[in-house]
């Protein structure tokens, strides 16, 4: 299975595993950039290869773009996916990682071979452009690599050093989404060796991932993938919008750890030289916020973003088969469990939302909030009694709307092959419910991840109910990995087939105890933000007049 260069040890292993049948035996394989040995996994009949460096950060600037990593002279063992990029961590809420991070996990059913090239499925993580890692405390592979796909969970920079956006070269922005990319070219380039197929790439994600795909989809020049699925994200959410340059940021933050100074590179020498939990602290202390940015010119800097997703009229591959779906109640992630005065703490949420995302001056902006509070809680203040409302607020601002709204941007430029969903189902393994303690009833923000991944801290033996559930989603979505249609048939595990959205006919389909198609989820309250957003076309923050 692993002997596709016939290195001599690679090809002595092969013969030692399938002449005695010692299933034990690792796996190594022989990449472009050197042989890389894994681990048999116990709990199915695939391999681990994980923490695998694709790219290397430069510790005189942690915060510009990584490079290549220029491979092995030795077998490199690739035992260990704790790698952790510097963020504020989710679960202990204690700074965690090091810039030695931009690894990668990739698990390879043993069905895969070189007369038997799987179809391939690139993971990126949520957190919203400041948490997250690949690893298998969270990401489990088990589900799906029991579809006969490979799975790659991928590292990236978040927070400041993955996407500090200056008017530096050295800084230039979005250097997340750069590692990602230069991931994906490990992808294109090394994945053969493990049995994968590398014109059968699909990319997909959850949330910031979500996103990140989308972004993938309109702005990358080169074609290092084939499909791909945005989950609960687009380029159009508003937490993670695309921004104007912050060149203040590292003067800010070099000033708040005791070093004052109004030259940007001796601010970023400074941080450079200090430990990142600091940096990742002072970041949280200040309330600073990085995120995607349109960068600007620098000689012999290749950009990335050039211009605000909104004035993206045709993305670059906006070709591509896309499947593309929200969670039923995303909003109850954050309102869920809240008492009375923690509710009414968000007085000011309409507001805010607004200010953030629109360019109105203080008549139009009072004028809009009381448009929109009155379209979700009519005359009513912000209190425990229309919680619904503010989660539904939260819910469409935040997710429903924009991921309608890309649907529509895809449509509009004559994207034929796209899968509209919506992800209904409350049981056991909702993520974000399980892991914030929130018993009401719904779907929150990222609940859907439970399903597709064999989370660390959950039963390893979910109920009848839930591993349906598990079956039909990660067999829909290795599916559209594989034909790029995830209802080629109907099965006893899908018995519908599932419709491509039209721009007549916005088929989606219900993800629930029991699988339906419907059409035009959430239609009024989609309506009212499109009615919104036609009226104020010109007030929305980024938006220009362009041909693009």
């Amino acid at each position: 299975m692993w002997c596709h260069k016939y290195n001599i040890l690679a090809v002595l292993l092969c013969v030692i595993q399938y002449g005695s049948a010692m299933s034990r035996i690792d796996p190594l394989v022989d990449t472009k950039i050197g042989l890389i040995r894994g681990l048999r996994a116990s709990d199915g009949d695939y391999a681990m290869f994980m923490g695998i460096p694709y790219a290397t950060v430069d510790e005189a600037n942690p915060f510009g773009p990584s490079t290549p990593h220029p491979g092995f002279d030795d077998a490199f063992d690739a035992y260990d996916d704790t790698a952790v990029c510097p963020q504020l961590d989710q679960f202990t809420n204690k700074e965690v990682g090091s810039i030695d991070c931009l690894h990668l996990n990739v698990y390879v059913p043993n069905s895969a071979n070189s007369r038997n090239r799987l179809p391939v499925l690139v993971w990126f993580y949520g957190g919203g452009f400041r948490v997250g890692y690949s690893g298998r405390f969270v990401y489990g592979p088990r589900f799906l690599v029991k579809q006969d796909v490979i799975l790659v969970t991928v590292n990236y920079r978040v927070g400041p050093y993955g996407f500090m956006c200056l008017d530096v070269p050295e800084v230039p922005g979005n250097q997340g989404l750069k590692d990602q990319q230069l991931a994906l070219k490990w992808v294109k380039n090394n994945i053969e060796a493990f049995g994968g197929n590398p014109d059968k790439i699909t990319i997909f994600g959850e949330s910031a991932g979500g996103a990140s795909v989308d972004y993938h989809l309109t702005y990358s020049q080169g074609k290092l993938f084939h499909q791909v699925i945005m989950q609960s994200g687009t380029a159009l959410v508003p937490w993670g919008a695309v921004r104007a340059p912050k060149p203040s940021i590292p003067l800010i933050l070099s000033e708040h750890l005791g070093f004052k100074t109004t030259d940007t590179k001796e601010a970023l020498s400074f941080l450079a030289s200090i430990d990142t939990n600091l940096v990742i602290a002072a970041g949280i202390e200040l309330k600073l916020t990085t995120s995607p940015c349109v960068e600007n010119d620098f000689d012999n800097v290749e950009k990335f973003i050039h211009d605000f997703p909104i004035n993206i009229k045709k993305p670059n591959l906006g070709y591509l088969p896309t499947l593309i779906g929200a969670n039923k109640d995303e909003g109850l992630a954050e309102f869920g469990g809240k008492n009375a005065e923690e509710i009414s703490e968000y007085s000011d949420l309409f507001f805010n939302f607004l200010n953030d995302n629109f360019d109105f001056n203080t008549e139009e902006l009072n004028e809009m909030e009381q448009i929109v509070r009155n379209f979700y809680i009519g005359d009513e203040i912000v209190s425990e009694n229309v919680t619904d409302g503010l989660i539904q607020m939260y819910s469409d601002f935040k997710f429903n709307y924009p991921t309608a709204r890309a649907l529509q941007k895809y449509l509009d430029n004559g994207l034929k092959n796209v899968y509209y969903y919506l992800f209904s189902y409350d049981g056991g393994r909702n993520y974000a419910k399980n892991r914030l303690n929130i018993s009401a009833t719904g779907v929150a923000h990222a609940d859907e991840l439970g399903y597709f991944f064999d989370v660390s801290y959950m039963d390893k033996n979910p109920t009848p109910e839930d591993q349906l559930v598990i079956d039909r989603v990660t067999t829909l979505w290795a599916n559209f990995a594989k034909f790029g249609n995830p209802t080629p048939q109907t099965t006893d595990i899908l018995p519908v087939i599932w419709p491509m959205a039209t721009k007549d006919e916005q088929y989606y389909l219900n993800i629930d105890a029991d699988l339906t198609i419907k059409k035009r989820y959430f239609n009024s309250r989609v309506a009212f933000w499109d009615l919104f957003y036609k009226l104020n076309e010109k007030a929305e923050k980024g938006y220009a007049n362009s041909s693009k």
